[in-house]
């Protein structure tokens, strides 16, 4: 589904560490160029990627890291388009995500419950920021995602039930039914989600400890694998089901 509905997008962005790389390319992602710090490089890129040696210290000036990789390459941007949403049945949004290791982890939690789909909408860092890249530990790769939308396109474009998620409103997240196609909305670090937001349901994670509120990052995994939980359990009735 994210494959059909992908689209490659003008410009590229930097990918460090072999490891990253080699998870970009066996995902598909089309590689422009390998840039190889003194050799020291144990992934062959696929047939036609140009692979370039740096020399001495130059790894170090053009990485993001302050210990960078030994190697990095230059992927082409990849997003998929709204088409994605409408035969999802369990989305997860970051509605103005703005910290790169929130996004980042969000993405990794996304995938590694089965999200079908992620959406960060207009005014979240950009997902292909190189700090994103890192922190979704490759899930950037392996996820469809959806960049640039407003909540009110999400609504449009998915037949989920919208579930937004509060610090201060709404029921347990435990106590709803989300084996039906879902659609999961974290909001903003500092102002989450407001009150008005285009939402059927809300949904809270009950806490007692004195902080207000979880990272949405932690939000966004706690709430993605209660949806994978609670599917898993509807699979499989002896194992109980939702709650």
């Amino acid at each position: 589904m994210g494959r059909r509905s992908a689209r490659l997008e003008e410009g590229a962005f930097v990918v460090e560490g072999p490891v990253l790389v080699a998870a970009a390319a066996a995902a598909g992602w089309e590689i422009e160029a390998v840039f190889v710090a003194n050799g020291a490089w144990s992934y062959q890129p696929p047939d036609g990627v140009p692979v370039f040696e740096l020399g001495p210290g130059v790894v170090e000036k053009v990485a993001s890291t302050d210990t960078p990789q030994s190697a990095l390459a230059v992927v082409r941007r990849r997003t998929a388009t709204l088409d994605a949403l409408a035969s999802a049945t369990f989305v997860v949004v970051g509605d103005r995500i703005a910290d790169p290791g929130n996004a980042g982890t969000l993405l990794r939690s996304a995938e590694a419950a089965g999200a079908d789909v992620v959406v960060l909408s207009s005014g979240s860092v950009d997902v292909f920021n190189p700090k994103v890249v890192r922190a979704s530990a490759g899930a950037l790769f392996h996820v469809p995602i959806v960049t640039d939308v407003s909540l009110d396109e999400v609504v449009r474009a998915t037949p989920c039930r919208i579930v937004g998620t509060s610090s201060h409103r709404g029921v347990p997240y435990t106590d709803v039914d989300l084996t039906v196609p879902t659609a999961v909305v974290l909001g903003n670090e500092a102002h989450g989600l407001p009150d008005d937001a285009p939402v059927e349901d809300w949904v809270t994670i009950p806490h007692a400890g004195r902080a207000e509120s979880l990272n949405v990052a932690m939000a966004a995994t706690v709430l993605a694998f209660e949806v994978a939980r609670q599917r898993r359990a509807a699979a499989n009735p002896l194992a109980g089901g939702p709650g």
